[in-house]
């Protein structure tokens, strides 16, 4: 009579386990997003570690995602020691975060899922925030703007907008660079702002954009018709 410990059955009782936490996995990621058009978890994890709720080592790849209206083209992420619920996952209930996670990943967002975001509310309001401190004595928070079109160049971003401040609205332009400092600080160089063909800011100097203590960049680049990032971001439970 076979062992009932043999490691056959071990091995098959830790593919249950495993299958089990990569579909919770995958049903907690696809909750936190509207839309997602293709997405791969692997779990390495021994069944020790399984067991005790730690996931030492988890890969995903998502595809044509939208976050809380921005649209993310494709997205690399790999994130270690996952301390998860797995007695409750187990019973059927869904995924919770214990601890702090720190993530590790590359992001590809395409131009057009860029503007396809402009009409989320995450980045239209940072617009108008990073608008309102370049030029507060043009536009205070209370100037209802447009975000119509961003065209993303050799490391360069232009923006196009609308004022709705008489019954014909008022085109902007915003041209900038993209400069990383220190991996949690933005700085944006070579700005200029056009509104009807008059410059009313040219600054060559820049304005600092602090980006927080959960994020820590490696790279952000700008090429033509794409936007790329690669760094760490720490996922509260």
């Amino acid at each position: 009579m076979p062992d009932k410990n043999s490691p056959t059955k071990s091995s098959h009782k830790l593919r249950i386990i495993t299958n089990v936490l990569t579909t919770a996995l995958k049903l907690w990621l696809k909750s936190q997003v509207s839309h997602i058009s293709q997405l791969e978890v692997e779990i390495r994890a021994s069944d020790r570690q399984i067991l005790s709720g730690c996931i030492p080592w988890v890969s995903i790849f998502a595809s044509d995602a939208v976050y809380q209206g921005i649209h993310v083209t494709r997205i690399q992420l790999l994130a270690e020691n996952i301390q998860v619920n797995v007695g409750s996952i187990l019973k059927g209930q869904p995924l919770r975060l214990l601890e702090t996670v720190p993530v590790s990943g590359n992001l590809i967002v395409e131009e057009k899922d860029l503007n396809s975001s402009l009409s989320s509310e995450l980045l239209s309001t940072a617009l108008n925030d990073v608008l309102v401190k370049l030029i507060p004595e043009y536009y205070p928070k209370s100037q209802p703007i447009s975000w119509q079109k961003i065209i993303l160049g050799s490391h360069q971003i232009i923006l196009y907008a609308s004022l709705a401040q008489t019954s014909e609205p008022i085109p902007l332009e915003i041209c900038l660079s993209l400069e990383l400092i220190g991996g949690r600080e933005l700085k944006l160089t070579q700005i200029q702002v056009i509104q009807n063909q008059v410059a009313l800011l040219e600054n060559e100097h820049g304005y600092n954009l602090d980006l927080g203590s959960d994020v820590e960049l490696q790279e952000l680049s700008v090429i033509p018709g794409q936007l790329v990032c690669q760094g760490q971001i720490n996922v509260n439970p």
